[in-house]
């Protein structure tokens, strides 16, 4: 059975850091682009980062561009979203996704639909 299974979330501060993980049981991570995604409450989810399992491209949102760093670990079949500077607005529920392919879509990897695989969810929020 393919699951995938975020945490790694958590209340931090403002300026603080976290990084949540998103392990794969069933299948192979490594054959597969990984999505980061988060949806606030009453927005839409919004697609964070994308990492390329074929040469390592990474992608982010202009939002969070400097800020998050995706990364995959294939050993522990296991990607994470270090997650830096964090603001009160990057509150949110944070959920990884698998594409069917081995690359992140280049200008279009932020859309939900092309991933076929999703895990339940981690809680983020920043406050003091």
């Amino acid at each position: 059975q393919v699951q995938l299974v975020e945490s790694g979330g958590g209340l931090v501060q403002p300026g603080g850091s976290l990084r949540p993980s998103c392990a794969a049981s069933g299948f192979t991570l490594d054959n597969y682009a990984i999505g980061w995604f988060r949806q606030a409450p009453g927005k839409e989810r919004e697609g964070v980062s994308c990492i390329s399992s074929s040469d390592g491209s990474t992608y982010y949102a202009d939002s969070v561009k400097g800020q998050f760093t995706i990364s995959r670990d294939n050993a522990k079949n296991t990607v994470y979203l270090q997650m830096n500077s964090l603001k009160p607005e990057d509150t949110a529920v944070y959920y990884c996704a698998a594409d069917r392919g081995n690359a992140c879509r280049r200008s279009i990897w932020f859309i939900r639909y092309l991933y076929a695989y999703w895990g339940q969810g981690t809680q983020v929020t920043v406050s003091s």
